[in-house]
């Protein structure tokens, strides 16, 4: 399991260019991902439920949103850890990692920090900052039900 930001997004860009161009595209498409730099935004909400029912609300909106990871020490410092690649940018073609690090704060509230990454190129679209956004207000919007 892979817990670095720029692995996982190289990785991810990787798998990409193996779509369209096989082997050489993945090789490609790492190289140059390895030297693109990192949009990211942070934002914080609370939610009025407990960190397990947050966990699976979270849980249930990224599995949607995209494809689920394995956080390292996703208990350690007390607070759960979830995280996900999901589409951003145009055409939701730009791999976006989202990490939603979930700490309880009173028998039904809890914290939830989210986090979005993306690589950008000369072209910025700010799919880190528009997808934490998204996923933000998903949770938040959900979370009132």
């Amino acid at each position: 399991m892979i817990d670095d930001e720029d692995q996982i997004l190289t990785a991810a860009l990787g798998a990409l260019g193996a779509s369209g161009s096989g082997p050489g595209g993945r090789r490609g498409a790492m190289f140059a991902a390895k030297r693109l730099k990192k949009n990211v935004y942070e934002t914080d909400l609370a939610l009025a439920m407990s960190v397990e029912a947050a966990t699976k609300h979270a849980e249930g909106i990224l599995a949607q949103a995209g494809r689920m990871l394995e956080a390292e020490g996703a208990h350690l410092s007390g607070a759960r850890v979830v995280r996900a690649i999901v589409g951003g940018g145009l055409g939701n073609m730009n791999p976006v990692l989202i990490t939603l690090s979930l700490t309880g704060d009173g028998p039904e509230r809890t914290a939830v920090s989210v986090r979005g990454a993306a690589k950008e190129g000369l072209i910025k679209q700010r799919a880190g900052e528009k997808t934490a956004k998204r996923i933000a207000e998903l949770l938040a919007h959900q979370g009132t039900n």
